[in-house]
């Protein structure tokens, strides 16, 4: 499951197509979610959130965790990042941009395709903080967005804990390919 591994076995473009359909779901999750509901939850909010953030959040969480445990494969899907990013996409663009330029430059000095999703998964919430406590710029429903991004970035790491150990011990598979900087493990 997942972009990588479709990559891995069937070539870039079926890879290239998955990761286009696992963006796709997180986007439609939270369309969808905030358009079924009109924008008001279903049941009385005794939070002080506004009704829309938290069915965004709770729309595109549920992609992500529906994703890496898909009941179509016993509960284990993939890593979530291609899904996260999607619903990201649609609730918080600038900081999904960022994360992205991230992503890429992490695979392209490192070969590791899980180090840039680490990289980005920790980048969204960063920069929505910096964003919003630094540059003061207004972030519609940021005090209850950040701390979504937060759980969303922990989960997508706990997903990834076998990468980060094989990146540690250097045996993680490499994208050769995407590497503009050859250094370190060969694989």
């Amino acid at each position: 499951m997942g972009s990588t591994n479709a990559m891995r076995v069937l070539g870039w473009k079926w890879g290239l197509l998955v990761q286009v359909l696992d963006i796709v779901k997180g986007i439609i999750a939270v369309v969808l979610a905030t358009q079924i509901f009109n924008g008001t939850l279903p049941i009385s909010n005794s939070t002080p959130f506004e009704d829309i953030t938290v069915i965004k959040m709770i729309a595109g969480l549920s992609s992500v965790l529906g994703h890496i445990f898909s009941v179509f494969v016993n509960f284990k899907g993939g890593k979530g990042i291609n899904t996260g990013a999607g619903f990201l996409l649609a609730i918080a663009p600038s900081e999904v941009g960022i994360a992205a330029l991230l992503f890429i430059l992490a695979v392209m000095l490192s070969g590791y395709i899980s180090l840039g999703s680490i990289i980005a998964a920790i980048a969204i919430p960063l920069t929505l903080f910096i964003r919003h406590n630094v540059f003061n710029v207004d972030i519609p429903g940021y005090h209850t967005i950040v701390y979504f991004m937060i759980a969303v970035s922990i989960i997508v790491l706990l997903a990834h804990k076998t990468n980060i150990y094989r990146i540690i011990h250097g045996t993680e598979n490499k994208f050769a390919k995407f590497q503009i900087l050859k250094f370190g493990n060969k694989k």
